[in-house]
């Protein structure tokens, strides 16, 4: 997945470049350049590299002062986009159906992190409610399981 953001960045016209990082920030964008840690995990950088690809596609401007309002938003844009990449709704079909059991196999499964996983969850919560529908199935966010279509 980790190439496949790069191929996208690069098509965009993004350069991605991996540098080891004195703050905690596991990604940073500035114009048309992207940051990723290089200390990081080979998916922790999935993230970080999908989370730097949203604010590049959706957000604008500096929004690096998380105390503004509207900047917290910008980021949230951002993020939303890399959820959506990352963790559609097919995709957490995609894992029950290789019976991928509890949120640890589940992030594995579809090469996220735990935390990323949660935080996709969290916003689905938000957006969807506690249930959402996909291709018949129905997906539970709390708890987080996938029930199957029953057939009449």
């Amino acid at each position: 997945m980790y190439n496949q953001l790069q191929t996208l960045a690069a098509h965009h016209g993004l350069y991605v470049y991996e540098k080891k990082f004195k703050s905690r920030s596991k990604g940073v964008i500035r114009g048309n350049i992207i940051g990723i840690d290089r200390g990081l995990t080979m998916v922790e950088k999935v993230c970080a590299l999908a989370e730097e690809c949203g604010h590049y596609f959706r957000t604008v401007g500096d929004i690096t002062d998380q105390s503004r309002p509207e900047n917290r938003k910008q980021e949230r844009i951002g993020r939303e986009w890399s959820y959506n990449y990352l963790i559609p709704l097919e995709r957490i079909v995609e894992s029950h159906k290789a019976h991928a059991e509890g949120r640890h196999e589940i992030a594995d499964y579809l090469g996220v992190t735990e935390y990323f996983l949660q935080s996709t969850i969290n916003r689905y919560l938000d957006k969807y409610g506690l249930f959402a529908h996909c291709n018949g199935y129905i997906i539970s966010f709390e708890p987080l399981l996938v029930i199957d279509p029953i057939e009449i």
